[in-house]
């Protein structure tokens, strides 16, 4: 609980419609997509970076936990405040600051949706390349957080790879920039890759120079279903190897297939097991050469069918329909996005396979199979003791699989709460010592989004 005096400054530092203190109005900041509450004991809606820097030197100066958050889409607790403390929602820094087609950037603040960046780009012929699944109302700060990807990261990288440079506030309340406006810039460290992807732990970003991409000038969709899992790995591994890279390559299993048949009942082939979504992208002349040679990649003994799709845009809104869908089969979903090497798809899968059968529990995957980012989704019915404790099991032996195989424990969803008890399997003590310390040098009474990330 704030004490009395703590509420009149933060009083003065933001009028009374940016500054909630009531439990009631404070609820719908206690959660995201993890369906966890943790009630902040105040929440504030800053509009300016100096607003931002006067609420961080104050909690900074009291020790008070502040929880940075963008529109609580997240997966994995990343924007919990599990300390209570104050919630620091930017939503409302919603500044399309620059659109400088003639440099291909786009400056913008924290708040402002990836689609609205989308749509700013359009006009000029380029887009911004992260597309996670929620990218209709998730925030660019929040995409930063996690370096967000999405089906076409596969050609064309993650957040990380489309940032030129941050304004942001560290945890003593200083403000800092990194990188430059330039593609090219090598003056001092890599301090914008640094915060990308740090959860809002060493500092709250306040705006963000985004590097555009020319918008491709034509499309082709392919689909492929296949009798069998492995055969369907085969085919991923044949299309990576390629020369072209396609612009999207997503994996869908039977569990995933089945909702898919509950919603669209004549769409997909009755003893497809797996399939693949296939989208190629560039000039007018490439597209039709580019699905010839995918389809015949795809061609194995276990395929069933494979095609052009004319319009794919009911298949696209069927694949990102899927992760609430998953609901109609449990209560509650333990979703991981896992990734692995491409070459080891196919014995990830099928150990997959034998793992959700040994422990007796419910498992739906799709995902990004393009760069091996399998999206596991471990369904349980919490009041069933006895299975909760099978799907810990399950999801403790997935995740020494994946690095195993020597992948990671995250693609794009982050640590956040959910996997912080898992890190130690992928990090080692002197590496995690060192992140430690990096931690306590941009925010060294550690206020910022405490307890996510480390074990």
């Amino acid at each position: 609980m704030l004490s009395p005096a703590i509420v009149a400054q933060l009083g003065c530092l933001l009028p009374s419609d940016r500054f909630y203190t009531d439990p009631v109005d404070c609820y719908a900041y206690a959660y995201d997509n993890t369906r966890k509450l943790f009630p902040p004991d105040a929440v504030v809606f800053p509009v300016t970076a100096l607003e931002v820097q006067a609420v961080v030197a104050l909690c900074n100066e009291y020790r008070i936990p502040l929880t940075p958050r963008g529109r609580g889409t997240g997966t994995s607790g990343g924007s919990l405040p599990e300390q209570g403390g104050i919630a620091l929602s930017l939503e409302r820094m919603l500044r399309i600051i620059t659109v400088d087609p003639a440099n291909r950037v786009i400056i913008a603040e924290p708040g402002v949706i990836n689609q609205t960046v989308q749509d700013a780009a359009k006009p000029y012929g380029f887009f911004w390349p992260p597309d996670p699944s929620s990218a209709a109302y998730s925030s660019i700060g929040g995409n930063l957080a996690t370096s967000a990807g999405g089906p076409h990261a596969v050609k064309y990288g993650t957040t990380r790879d489309h940032v030129l440079g941050l304004k942001a506030v560290l945890g003593s309340g200083e403000i800092i920039r990194t990188g430059c406006y330039t593609t090219k810039g090598v003056v001092g460290y890599d301090l914008t890759r640094l915060l990308i992807g740090s959860e809002g732990t060493l500092a709250v970003i306040t705006e963000a120079t985004l590097k555009l991409t020319p918008l491709p000038q034509a499309y082709g969709g392919l689909t492929a279903h296949y009798r069998d899992i492995a055969s369907c790995a085969a085919a991923i591994l044949q299309v990576m190897a390629l020369p072209q890279t396609p612009s999207a390559l997503e994996f869908l299993d039977a569990g995933a297939l089945g909702l898919i048949r509950s919603r669209y009942p004549d769409m997909l082939p009755a003893n497809a097991c797996a399939m693949l979504m296939i989208e190629v992208d560039g000039p007018e002349h490439y597209i039709s050469e580019a699905c010839a040679e995918v389809l015949s990649a795809c061609r194995n003994e276990g395929l069933i069918h494979a095609e052009k799709t004319a319009d794919a845009s009911t298949l696209w809104r069927a694949r990102k329909s899927l992760s609430p869908l998953l609901r109609d089969i449990a209560p509650k979903k333990i979703n991981e996005d896992v990734v692995v090497p491409i070459s080891a798809l196919p014995a990830f899968l099928d150990e997959l396979s034998r793992l959700s059968a040994r422990f007796d529990i419910a498992n739906v995957n799709f995902g990004h199979a393009g760069n091996g980012n399998i999206h596991v989704n471990l369904l349980v019915n919490p009041e069933i003791e006895d299975e909760m404790k099978r799907a810990e099991m399950c999801l403790n032996e997935i995740f020494d699989l994946v690095i195993r195989l020597n992948g990671t424990l995250s693609g794009e969803h982050g640590v956040g709460s959910e996997k912080r008890a898992y890190i130690g399997k992928e990090i080692d003590s002197a590496t995690m010592a060192l992140m430690k310390q990096i931690k306590r040098v941009f925010d060294p009474n550690n206020i910022l989004n405490p307890g996510k990330l480390f074990p």
